[in-house]
């Protein structure tokens, strides 16, 4: 068993490897262990930190685990755990980092959306375009205000908001678009922008996977009229827990969403609207105040995993890599795809019969519950991984528009259709700072026993 465990599984692994008897007890508050914690992947715990600690030694820099023991006691010693200068000097930080002058912290991702759209006014009767191959918490936030979201489906090769089909779905009614940096990879926010110009509509960008990316050499969060960051601990830039923030440039809608963040209080106890108990804590801010500056090394060597994976899985017959991208990716996820093909023959066919297999496809479930697709190669080859010891999480199994909370919005089955397949194809590699260039080649090797070259496989299964 390889031990070599995705993020969200990193989150479980890491709270049983810290209960282990003979390892520093305090190390499940926040230190190193908790970066590498924030990026996922237990057996980086145990590779990866001689190496991260003897560079930061030579740069005469005291480890990071150290220097966040150091924040987080500090907070705790100074009594002020809400408001105060440790979220006002991160509150700085970030926006110097995004490129904006402003940047309020809020509880979490899907907080900076509704803090969004409600500093922009956006509401009742309101129309915003976004996709549906994302988090639910892009729509969710929508309908949260009481706007309605109108999906569009993405482009094939980039998982990426289709900007065409985006602007023929603008109505009357339409108030805001809102582009998903999604897995890391920015929108080309020049089009965006350009959209909304033509049709005087605003731009809320969901940033929540994409800190350290950018679009044409400028940092996302910084085009649109609001960015929307979340450092939930799998993020670029990962907290201890749950936190968020908007960035924008506009003085008096900086000063509504934070209003808005502290149930609509302009000063203590003068309640001018109905807000939200939506603060980031000093705890989190603390937290990523110490990481921060640590945020473009990482997502460089995000960028280094991805370029390896490319280059050395790129003759797999039954799996589709992701496009390299522009070059502000900043890579949160490595996303593959395993697809059928056009003739139904599905591309694990070849596969399930070898010697090595321990199980053929079996149907899936989702496809059938929600009218996808079907995803059985999909989940065939995340099962033999997970066989083998490498954890992969499919994001996203399920698309927003078919979800049974959006049944009433009326988007049957194909509705959008490549979101949908994506949807039974997708499947994200291990991906995170920490992963060591061995573990990454056990990943390419497991990989590569389990699908054939594209030479080998039939052409009528190609």
């Amino acid at each position: 068993m390889l031990g070599i465990h995705h993020p969200l599984d990193g989150l479980k692994h890491e709270c049983q490897l810290e209960r282990t008897p003979g390892r520093h007890a305090h190390r499940g508050v926040v230190g190193l262990e908790r970066d590498t914690l924030a990026h996922g992947g237990t057996l980086a715990i145990s590779q990866s930190h001689g190496t991260v600690r003897d560079a930061e030694r030579l740069e005469g820099r005291a480890p990071l685990g150290e220097q966040l023991d150091a924040a987080v006691l500090q907070v705790l010693r100074s009594g002020q755990y809400i408001g105060g200068g440790v979220i006002a000097a991160f509150e700085q930080a970030f926006a110097r980092a995004v490129g904006t002058p402003h940047a309020v912290g809020c509880n979490s991702g899907t907080d900076a959306l509704i803090l969004a759209l409600r500093g922009l006014g956006i509401g009742p009767g309101d129309e915003v375009i976004t996709c549906s191959f994302s988090f639910f918490a892009t729509a969710e936030a929508i309908s949260a205000v009481g706007a309605t979201p109108v999906f569009v489906d993405v482009e094939e090769s980039s998982y990426l908001i289709d900007l065409d089909q985006a602007e023929a779905a603008i109505t009357p009614a339409t108030k805001a678009l809102i582009p998903v940096h999604l897995f890391g990879r920015p929108v080309d926010m020049e089009r965006v922008c350009a959209i909304a110009d033509r049709h005087n509509l605003k731009v809320v960008e969901d940033c929540a996977q994409a800190s350290g990316a950018s679009w044409a050499g400028r940092p996302v969060g910084s085009w649109g009229d609001v960015g929307c960051f979340s450092f939930f601990p799998t993020k670029n830039l990962g907290g201890a827990g749950d936190g968020g923030a908007v960035t924008c440039r506009d003085d008096a809608l900086a000063q509504r969403m934070r209003e808005l963040a502290v149930h609509g209080m302009p000063r203590r106890y003068l309640h001018t609207e109905l807000g939200y108990n939506s603060r980031l804590d000093a705890i989190q801010a603390a937290v990523l105040t110490v990481k921060l500056p640590h945020l473009g090394r990482w997502v460089d060597r995000r960028r280094a995993i991805s370029a390896l994976y490319r280059q050395q899985l790129a003759d797999l017959g039954g799996v589709h890599l992701p496009e390299a991208g522009p070059q502000g990716h900043s890579w949160n996820q490595f996303v593959v795809r395993v697809p059928g093909t056009p003739s139904g023959v599905k591309a694990c066919a070849a596969l399930c019969d070898g010697p090595n297999q321990a199980a053929a496809c079996v149907p899936s479930s989702d496809s059938a519950d929600f009218g996808l697709p079907e995803a059985c190669c999909r989940d065939w080859l995340k099962q033999q991984l997970q066989n083998a010891g490498v954890s992969t999480i499919i994001y996203y199994p399920i698309p927003i528009h078919r979800q049974p909370a959006y049944a009433a919005l009326g988007y049957g089955p194909g509705s959008l259709p490549i979101t949908e397949r994506l949807c039974s194809e997708v499947l994200s590699l291990p991906i995170f700072p920490e992963l060591s260039a061995e573990q990454q080649q056990q990943v390419i090797a497991v990989l590569k026993t389990l699908v054939p070259q594209a030479a080998s496989i039939p052409a009528e299964q190609v």
